[in-house]
């Protein structure tokens, strides 16, 4: 029958127990973002990459470079077991990517950073323990909350590539395009209402 949702984790109902949410799950669904933005990245014709909905917002290309490099810091962060991080740490980590993107020109080095980092970051999640993910970071103030898991940590990538692979989305109308998701779900519909 297989798991069940369960109000505080995965029920399986062969093992009768509760199972939550850990490392191999946040591979799994680590790699489903990254494959309907690599889906996305792969039908905007290279020529579109330099389109920016506004002149002061990231273009395509930079935007899909941006996603490629962004999550590839905490696994050194979380490699070491660092347990805090402060504002020197993370200014130079993000001097560092913002470095990488730039570097990132054509749609082939887009793609290829894409499917490489992705992999490389969703491997690394899949080799976590509990103990690791249990475990906290701190901050500085005036960072809220203070502290977080390193499981929150790293459910961020996922949810951060999620927001921009919105607005390639909205990018992609932009430029005459109907998102592969979009049409998924309107073929679904069209399906639904021919029977």
């Amino acid at each position: 029958m297989g798991s069940m949702l369960h109000s505080r984790g995965l029920f399986d109902p062969q093992e009768g127990c509760v199972t939550y949410y850990g490392a191999k799950h946040l591979a799994e669904s680590f790699r489903t973002v990254r494959k309907n933005t690599l889906a996305i990245a792969e039908e905007i014709p290279e020529n579109k990459y330099g389109f920016r909905a506004t002149p002061e917002v990231m273009s395509i290309g930079e935007m899909l470079a941006h996603l490629a490099v962004s999550p590839m810091w905490q696994i050194d962060v979380h490699t070491h077991k660092i347990p805090h991080l402060d504002f020197a740490m993370f200014a130079a980590g993000l001097q560092k990517s913002q470095g990488e993107q730039q570097a990132l020109q054509t749609k082939v080095q887009i793609i290829g950073a894409l499917k490489e980092n992705g992999e490389q970051f969703a491997s690394f999640l899949e080799g976590l323990d509990e103990a690791t993910l249990a475990s906290t970071i701190s901050f500085p103030p005036p960072v809220q909350p203070e502290t977080k898991t390193r499981f929150e940590m790293l459910l961020g990538p996922k949810e951060h590539e999620m927001h921009h692979r919105a607005q390639l989305m909205l990018l992609q109308r932009m430029i005459g395009q109907v998102p592969h998701l979009t049409r998924r779900r309107q073929e679904m519909q069209a399906q639904a209402a021919n029977r």
